[in-house]
């Protein structure tokens, strides 16, 4: 079907594509051409974007079907999720009153090609949540929750704010914001814990008192919606058993369709760094659950914490940065796969003279979310001289996985760093940040950044407490 061609670069294939068709040949039609309209659709369904490129070059029949709206919907809804598909369609309908939308081909070639981000400072109504760092931040049914973090004077927080952004699913989000504090009764106050979003649910884990204790307790947050945009969060600890993780805090976690949530490393005690890789079980619900220790299986990830786990689809989960034992700042990469009886990482080294500038820098104490179309946005962080950043980056993972499989040419494909306009979220690190429904919109709140020096500190540190909105920037 004329794939032997195909590479990696979708949004740079689909445009060359629309620039001109081919020619159609006088050859007789091979027997693919024999097929029905309907079988052809639902194979080509299967393939990755470039074989379906490569097909579309065939022929202007074979292009012709290679194009539909129909056939690139359901590529959209096969490599985003039915739910950001869903929610991006709605969006797209909202923008354009229901008039004529671009397709969805070229929707996919806006999502491969990305190259820019629109950020603003969202203003908020009323009283707002304390400035702090090492809190956590998540998007659920619609609503923000923020929990705990470090604050001015080295004292953790115990409070617990939300504010109504919207489902994500087409509805834009309010101009301006109001939080709300909700009652007591939340897990001990902490930082550097973990809070990860499973369904509509939030498990949380870890963390750090300003006695600077250790913590290894699970916790369980149920979501209940009540009338005139308000809602509660109902906590409880989890029954995990006697066998649970090490106490620990900065950590990394991130949860893996729903079923498992992952944890790796941080800080122990005595502040030693930890390699350790622990599963949470959530196949029987909510009521209990089980943690135990993934093998350590050859070759590993350094000790480090500070750094950034983030589910790419499937089961794999992607590794980057951080600050290891010695205290150096990473900037590596590890790909990591629980899909067989043993779990294993693997490294994934490029050669840096070729990838020069394509690479962001050592970092740690930065964020990494799964946006739209399979790319982990990558922002901020901090050096080893505690010089903060304002960069953001994206890990592409359909060049990482094809760089993964062998395919050393797609080394500059994998890391880009993107445009930002409007009112970007400047130097910081230790933030929260979080992506809503359809992947498209990217919400950072607090953290450390730069600060006055005086003249008795070496540098200027301060927390923030603002609220920044980041898309996408897709002309659709």
């Amino acid at each position: 079907m004329g794939c032997d061609g195909a590479a990696g670069g979708g949004g740079e294939r689909m445009e060359e594509d629309e620039a001109g068709a081919s020619t159609s040949s006088s050859s007789p039609p091979p027997p693919i051409a024999q097929l029905g309209y309907d079988q052809v659709l639902s194979i080509l369904r299967l393939l990755p974007p470039e074989a379906v490129l490569s097909f579309a070059a065939t022929c202007r029949a074979f292009r012709a079907w290679a194009s539909t709206d129909a056939l690139w919907e359901a590529l959209c809804r096969r490599d985003w999720g039915a739910r950001a598909t869903a929610a991006l369609a709605e969006r797209r309908h909202d923008r354009h009153g229901g008039g004529l939308q671009a397709p969805w081909r070229r929707v996919y070639a806006e999502v491969a090609r990305l190259g820019a981000l629109s950020a603003r400072r969202v203003p908020v109504r009323g009283a707002s949540p304390r400035p702090r760092a090492s809190h956590s931040l998540n998007l659920v049914a619609g609503w923000l929750v923020l929990f705990g973090g470090g604050c001015e004077g080295g004292h953790h927080l115990d409070d617990t704010w939300v504010a109504y952004a919207g489902t994500g699913a087409g509805n834009r989000p309010p101009a301006i914001l109001s939080w709300q504090q909700l009652a007591s009764g939340t897990p001990g106050g902490r930082f550097s814990h973990s809070c990860t979003l499973v369904g509509d649910t939030l498990v949380l884990f870890g963390g750090i008192t300003d006695q600077g204790q250790r913590l290894n307790d699970t916790w369980i947050g149920q979501i209940f919606s009540e009338e005139h945009r308000r809602m509660r969060i109902s906590w409880r600890l989890l029954e995990v058993g006697p066998l649970a993780p090490p106490p620990r805090g900065a950590h990394a976690a991130c949860c893996v369709d729903e079923k498992f949530i992952v944890i790796h490393g941080g800080v122990g005690l005595y502040g030693s760094r930890l390699g350790d890789t622990w599963l949470l079980d959530l196949s029987n619900g909510f009521q209990s659950a089980s943690w135990h220790q993934v093998g350590n299986t050859w070759p590993l990830p350094p000790p480090r914490s500070g750094h950034s786990l983030t589910w790419i689809g499937g089961t794999r989960m992607v590794l980057f940065g951080g600050r290891g034992s010695e205290f150096e700042v990473l900037n590596d990469v590890w790909l990591f796969d629980i899909s067989d009886q043993y779990p294993k990482w693997k490294e994934l080294k490029y050669d840096l003279s070729s990838a020069l500038g394509e690479l962001p820098f050592p970092r740690v104490g930065h964020s990494a979310i799964l946006a739209l179309g399979g790319k982990v946005l990558v922002y901020g962080g901090e050096d080893s001289q505690m010089r903060r950043k304002d960069d953001f980056w994206i890990l592409d993972t359909p060049a990482l996985l094809q760089y993964e499989s062998g395919s050393k040419k797609m080394t500059k494909k994998m890391w880009k760093k993107l445009r930002i306009d409007g009112q970007c979220p400047n130097y910081r690190s230790f933030h929260g940040a979080c992506v809503d429904t359809s992947g498209c919109c990217v919400y950072i709140f607090g953290g450390m950044v730069d600060g006055l020096v005086h003249p008795a500190e070496a540098w200027g540190l301060r927390f923030d407490g603002h609220l920044y909105q980041v898309e996408l920037l897709l002309h659709l």
